[in-house]
């Protein structure tokens, strides 16, 4: 019987696509792999993005469509990069059992695949996010070098506009005024938010959201300056009021905004929910010495009694003692972790080697092909297009070597620590106050639901296996 499958093709640009690396010229091969491999393909999902777009969204309907298809378990794509734009992608279509044929790379990982084979393929997915993450950075620098020249390198507000024949901001005449026009109304202090919005409405017949009109008054964009990265600059753009103007009506916010402080922090106040309605549980203080919790009642009634802290916290202790690990197994664990890393180090040489071997053979044909072209074997525009393939090829193997260097993961470190937590972490926590209990307690939980006599948590990753190892004492599994 033949098997199905679904091709995905990406470009993450549209001067990608220009460039070569087109979604027709992928596809075609693609339907080639999957004829010469007798692979049935049922779909196909193309995705046109940039590096700075966040979420894809065929991939996202990809993963849907495997949801609800478990009989087609097979995805053709031309190589890693293609795929993945993040570790999280990679551990989607693990978890979902997906068969990745990798076309240009002559690779099938699945999960019957080789230790090995799965451990390179790792490697070549965190080459993929260096070289995403490498991009961003390069973006991420562009916008700061404008910032630090004066130029905000975003969309400007409400009353101007970029001008992008001068890469620079202008003010709009249109809606310039209004802005100028609000800052002088609530500088009065004779209007709120409510009334200055009807008047401008009355005025202009230009509608602003009540919260935009919050944003905007206390925007210093107005006023010549910007605030980028946490750091305020002055902008080279014209300012539309004066500083007195601006200062003004901060004042008046702050007669209208007193601020508003919480008298008392609870334990594990955001950690609960009630088992009854789904609601959340939340506390209350009482008699200025005891802390309460229940449930909020949001959804009517609830049978969930009032729980002091003191005792919701002894009960809460008990889901601690579900993650211990014993001690026996502790060393067993370490010891693995250890062979792992140590096994994992020996495929990073490996790696590293492989990678230096392929720069050296990169840089040795940039230099040949060069002495070809001065000899007159090849002509300039042959020169000029191979030699920008291969520089870029190089770029790509230095930024995976520059990862190899900078980003290997001590696995066995963490996973010591992690351990080492869940073995102590009844002992830790009845030692603490309820304070640093509910700081422990959200490291471990992600959630847990509370009726009138049980718990019901929710563990976070990894403790979540542990405590299943725990209850079944598989630990060798």
């Amino acid at each position: 019987m033949m098997k199905t499958g679904v091709l995905y093709a990406r470009v993450s640009s549209k001067d990608q696509e220009r460039e070569g690396y087109s979604i027709p010229a992928q596809l075609k091969l693609l339907r080639q792999y999957a004829v010469s491999h007798e692979i049935d393909v049922v779909q196909n999902f193309v995705d046109i993005e940039t590096a700075k777009t966040t979420g894809r969204k065929r991939f996202g309907e990809m993963v849907q469509f495997f949801q609800k298809n478990p009989g087609c378990r097979t995805v053709i794509v031309e190589k890693t990069d293609r795929l993945y734009r993040n570790f999280k992608d990679y551990l989607i279509l693990e978890d979902l059992g997906v068969e990745i044929h990798l076309a240009k790379e002559g690779q099938i990982i699945s999960k019957d695949s080789k230790s090995q084979a799965k451990f390179m393929h790792g490697i070549q997915v965190l080459m993929a996010r260096n070289y995403i993450d490498n991009l961003g950075e390069e973006v991420h620098k562009g916008m700061q070098e404008k910032a630090e020249q004066g130029i905000y390198p975003s969309r400007p507000p409400f009353g101007y506009r970029n001008n992008k024949v001068e890469h620079t901001i202008e003010v709009n005449p249109d809606k310039a005024p209004i802005a100028q026009r609000l800052f002088e109304l609530y500088g009065t202090g004779q209007y709120s938010l409510v009334r200055l919005r009807e008047t401008i409405i009355r005025e202009t017949g230009r509608k602003i959201p009540k919260s935009h009109l919050e944003k905007l008054l206390k925007n210093p964009f107005y006023r010549g300056l910007f605030v980028w990265k946490g750091k305020t600059y002055q902008g080279t753009h014209p300012p539309l009021i004066s500083g007195d103007v601006f200062q003004r009506v901060q004042e008046v916010f702050q007669s209208y905004n007193r601020p508003k402080y919480q008298k008392h922090q609870f334990a594990f106040s955001g950690l609960l929910q009630c088992a009854y309605d789904n609601c959340m549980v939340t506390a209350e203080r009482k008699k200025e010495k005891y802390n309460y919790y229940h449930c909020t009642g949001f959804r009517g009634k609830c049978s969930l009694p009032y729980i002091r802290e003191e005792e919701l916290g002894s009960r809460l202790g008990t889901i601690l003692k579900d993650i211990y690990v014993p001690d026996d197994v502790v060393e067993m664990l370490q010891r693995a972790f250890r062979e792992d890393r140590d096994r994992s180090e020996v495929g990073w040489k490996q790696e590293r080697e492989r990678l230096q071997k392929r720069l050296a053979g990169v840089r040795s044909r940039i230099d040949q092909s060069y002495v070809d072209k001065l000899d007159g074997m090849i002509s300039e525009n042959l020169w000029l297009r191979k030699s920008s393939e291969w520089q870029q090829e190089e770029q790509q193997i230095l930024l995976a070597l520059n990862g190899l260097k900078e980003a290997t993961p001590d696995r066995a470190l963490t996973a010591s620590r992690i351990i080492e937590l869940a073995n102590k972490a009844y002992f830790l926590y009845v030692r603490q106050n309820p304070a640093e209990q509910g700081k422990l307690l959200k490291i471990v939980l992600s959630n847990c639901s509370i009726d009138g006599t049980s718990l019901y948590p929710t563990y976070r990753k990894p403790f979540d296996l542990i405590f299943k190892r725990a209850k079944t004492k598989e630990w060798r599994a």
